[in-house]
């Protein structure tokens, strides 16, 4: 008897074994031809690793962050070239005056001496007195402009350059009127400060205030303009002020305001304090005034000036109806007139009300001063205002401002 079960599983195992080899060779061939073509165009299968699609902004913005590093944070915003810039032309100011004291024997200055022997005998003391301030160089040649407080009655004055050199100074010309004066040094190719632009200050910018607070030696302090045309004050005839939060203590007078660019923008002048420190609100003088009344003090020796020759004040509805006006009249009310002056010439009579003069609009005593001064001596300006309620028109031909008495100084405070 035969058996099928050995002979079928060898022929099935003949068959097996032929497709295998068929599979294995065309599987070989397969490969071989996928790495022919791999190798010969590697583009057509994609790229092999996945990428990420970044902006160029982004790129810019992240290069660390794309390296798997830390974003450094941003750099502080810094000062350092504007005032390297400025710094060089801000001078510190030394000076010595002779001050005459009076002494009373102690014990005499009583009420009940006094009271039966009248004021006491007293003897005179001459004793020295120094004071510090600071200035800006605006002429290569040794022009200082600084206030006329920090100089007024010196005997002796002395500027210390940035680079540490020292150099007794002139008075070329000084202005009361504005708290402004120019000094000269021997001293040649200084560094010279640059002004900004006339009416370039905005309430908000940065600012910066440079001078020699203390006598500590020269300091910079930050803040910014907190006010601009800050006038009725009482520190000097023309005031048109800049208010600013920078730091200003005793030392500072005469010093630098400058922007954040490195210009000047203000002549640091006074401060309101009731400790004699800084509190925040500091007041500096226009570098466009400054430039101008400079200017005139170096090829002058004076301001020259328009004069008008009145004295007014500013209206109040309680004045105006007194020189019979409408209440909301703005204008100033003439209190007084110079005789002989250009005013008095001009047939303008206390009592009057002026409203304009020239092309400006008067609403105060310091836009009438602004509008007379702007203009030279000799030109005719036109006058329009109330006389007896009723409105008149004259012409004025403007006189040269005569020194004034010196206003009150305000102090180093």
């Amino acid at each position: 008897m035969r058996l099928p079960g050995p002979s079928r599983w060898r022929l099935l195992g003949r068959q097996g074994t032929a497709w295998l080899r068929f599979l294995v060779g065309y599987t070989a061939l397969g490969v071989v031809l996928a790495l022919a073509i791999v190798w010969l165009k590697p583009g057509l299968l994609g790229p092999l690793t996945p990428r990420v699609e970044v902006n160029q902004t982004q790129a810019q913005a992240e290069p660390a962050r794309s390296r798997g590093t830390a974003t450094p944070a941003p750099a502080p915003a810094s000062y350092a070239e504007a005032v390297a810039r400025a710094a060089p032309a801000v001078v510190n100011i030394f000076t010595v005056k002779q001050v005459t004291e009076q002494l009373i024997p102690p014990g005499l200055d009583t009420p009940l001496y006094r009271h039966f022997f009248g004021e006491p005998p007293t003897r005179e003391r001459q004793r020295t007195e120094t004071s510090l301030g600071s200035g800006v160089i605006v002429a290569e040649d040794g022009y200082v402009v600084t206030n006329h407080h920090v100089i007024d009655n010196a005997e002796q004055i002395q500027v210390l350059l940035a680079d540490s050199r020292q150099r007794a100074a002139t008075v070329v010309g000084r202005d009361p009127a504005t708290d402004l004066a120019v000094l000269r040094i021997d001293a040649a190719e200084l560094p010279v400060i640059t002004f900004a632009e006339d009416g370039q200050a905005r309430v908000g910018d940065v600012v910066l205030a440079i001078g020699n607070p203390f006598g500590v030696g020269q300091t910079v302090t930050q803040g910014i303009i907190s006010a601009t045309g800050r006038d009725q004050l009482g520190l000097s005839t023309f005031e048109n002020f800049i208010q600013t939060d920078a730091a200003i203590n005793p030392g500072n007078s005469g010093g630098a305001l400058i922007d954040a660019r490195g210009d000047l923008v203000g002549i640091n002048t006074a401060i309101f304090s009731d400790s004699g420190g800084s509190q925040g609100i500091g007041f500096a003088i226009p570098a466009g005034i400054a430039q101008t009344v400079t200017a005139d003090l170096i090829e002058h020796g004076r301001v020259v000036r328009g004069w008008l020759g009145v004295q007014a004040q500013r209206l109040t509805p309680a004045l105006a109806e007194s020189f019979g006006v409408a209440p909301d009249t703005e204008g100033v009310g003439v209190t007084d007139v110079f005789p002989g002056g250009p005013a008095d010439r001009a047939g303008i009579q206390p009592g009057d009300v002026i409203t304009r003069l020239g092309e400006r609009a008067i609403r105060d005593v310091q836009d009438l001063l602004r509008a007379a001064s702007r203009g030279a001596p000799g030109t005719e300006m036109a006058v329009t205002g109330y006389r007896d309620g009723e409105r008149f028109s004259s012409q004025v031909t403007l006189g040269d401002r005569p020194e004034m008495a010196q206003p009150r100084q305000p102090g180093q405070r």
